[in-house]
């Protein structure tokens, strides 16, 4: 898929809490490059002194009825918080589209994710129903404040929630929710390490194809630096910004 260096335009920054912050962005010269679920952008931060990097970022949504990108962005760093103070008509320079997706299959799917992990899953949803999916969500948080999009994710499919402190849904975390006692076709799931290493072995033992997003450090993007390299069965050691982000758990070298 061909990659483009584009200037976007904030047209709206949407604080959800102390942590996250929603751009909702447009190409300045109108055109909406071509992306699938589950990739992700390398953002400049050109009034960051201690940011020299591009910033990786999941791509959230794709509104094509407004030509908008949304970015769920976290602050984690000096880089993350420039980005979610940006405001509204600002610029940012963006290298787009960038890895590759999540796979687009038929039948009941489970989407699962925790913390800023929900963020790929709202762009995979739309277009596994617009496909004819039937459709689950699983998020997880530590608490109800700490739940995003909610009134996104309904629209596209069904909602179960898992909260530690169980201020909504089923109190624990998302490997332990009784949905997933429940048949799926297929799972497919971002978030924290642990997580995902919980729900591979979930979708093992009952024999569920499962795909997972990992976050390893990134640097470049396009697989120059090899800061982000992952153990695979298939070709050994690759970059996850270019041959990833997303993964068969089968094709990964996890003991679970």
């Amino acid at each position: 898929m061909k990659k483009y260096v584009k200037d976007f335009k904030v047209s709206d920054n949407v604080h959800l809490n102390e942590q996250y912050s929603l751009l909702k962005l447009k190409p300045v010269d109108g055109e909406m490059p071509d992306m699938h679920p589950g990739q992700f952008v390398q953002v400049y931060i050109d009034n960051s002194k201690n940011t020299y990097l591009r910033r990786p970022i999941s791509i959230n949504f794709l509104d094509k009825i407004n030509n908008e990108l949304w970015l769920l962005i976290r602050k984690a760093g000096d880089g993350t918080r420039h980005l979610i103070q940006t405001p509204c008509g600002s610029m940012l320079n963006m290298i787009i589209p960038l890895g590759k997706g999540f796979s687009l299959k038929n039948g009941n799917i489970l989407l699962i994710g925790g913390g800023v992990g929900v963020a790929p899953l709202l762009f995979l949803g739309k277009e596994l129903k617009e496909k004819g999916c039937n459709v689950s969500f699983l998020l997880g948080a530590r608490s109800k404040n700490d739940l995003l999009e909610i009134d996104e994710f309904k629209k596209y499919g069904q909602i179960y929630l898992s909260t530690e402190d169980g201020s909504v849904g089923e109190k624990g975390f998302v490997t332990q929710n009784s949905i997933l006692q429940s048949s799926f076709d297929m799972i497919q799931c971002c978030g924290p390490l642990p997580m995902m290493k919980a729900v591979a072995s979930i979708a093992r033992k009952k024999n569920i194809n499962c795909e997972v997003s990992l976050e390893n450090s990134m640097a470049c993007g396009v697989g120059a630096c090899l800061c982000c390299v992952e153990d695979t069965v298939s070709s050994g050691n690759v970059c996850v910004c270019k041959d990833g982000p997303v993964f068969n758990i089968n094709d990964l070298k996890w003991q679970i």
